[in-house]
């Protein structure tokens, strides 16, 4: 029994890394940059496992990311620090995210390239859903109250990463080329990558995020791996 909170808490750091390796590759380098493609039985198994954890719809998610790039830290970027304030985009991540993935107009304008199948339609696209069913499983590992929190840790702290790299990311740190993202080594530690965001706006098609030895993308070896499986394809940087 005393040990029940240790194992929740493991779970709960490990559903979040696996949270943000799905979506660094996943989501971000494979269907907002197209610097990879993904066998699709891997890019089924991270939208399943971030539709169990996070409730993220994969197509809102890409179009508020583009439309961040298209507009970054300039009037019509979703969550940008230099223009809503940092500790707003701190604090208020989740709220500028779901506000902007709400508007049609902006899934329709920067997700053209993306189609709907029938497991969007059918599970994907209905996030709750999948909150309600990533709860129920953590509950029958965990039991009702560590369950319970565990979900919640793994949640608040992905929503909090989430708002480091856009808030934290565009505000504190160093920079390798002039734009106006920043990269932060700890963070990237511990997002899959996503802290090199200075990197990443210098060559947002490349499936590396790293530019420097001292610089470590934890992704990057994965996605070195499931390349050489054969369960990745690689894009050259632009």
């Amino acid at each position: 029994m005393h040990t029940d909170w240790l194992r929740a808490l493991l779970v709960a750091v490990a559903v979040v890394q696996l949270s943000s390796f799905c979506t660094t590759i996943y989501l971000h380098r494979c269907l907002a940059h197209r610097a990879l493609t993904l066998n699709p039985l891997v890019a089924f198994f991270m939208r399943l496992h971030l539709w169990l954890a996070t409730g993220m719809v994969p197509r809102e998610w890409v179009a508020v990311h583009r439309k961040h790039h298209h507009f970054t830290d300039r009037e019509g970027d979703p969550h940008s620090p230099i223009l809503k304030g940092l500790w707003k985009i701190l604090l208020g991540n989740a709220f500028y995210y779901a506000r902007e993935a709400a508007n049609p107009e902006t899934v329709s304008r920067y997700t053209k390239d993306m189609e709907d199948d029938w497991f969007d339609r059918a599970l994907f696209h209905r996030g709750l859903l999948g909150l309600g069913v990533g709860i129920v499983l953590f509950v029958l590992l965990l039991g009702p109250w560590w369950g319970g929190l565990g979900f919640a840790f793994q949640a608040v702290t992905y929503i909090f990463l989430s708002a480091v790299i856009n808030g934290a990311g565009h505000a504190i740190g160093y920079k390798n080329y002039d734009n106006e993202a920043t990269n932060m080594r700890l963070v990237a530690w511990i997002t899959a990558g996503e802290g090199l965001h200075n990197n990443h706006h210098a060559f947002p098609s490349s499936p590396k995020l790293s530019v420097k030895w001292s610089e470590i993308d934890p992704a990057w070896p994965l996605i070195r791996v499931l390349a050489g499986l054969r369960l990745a394809g690689l894009r050259p940087p632009s």
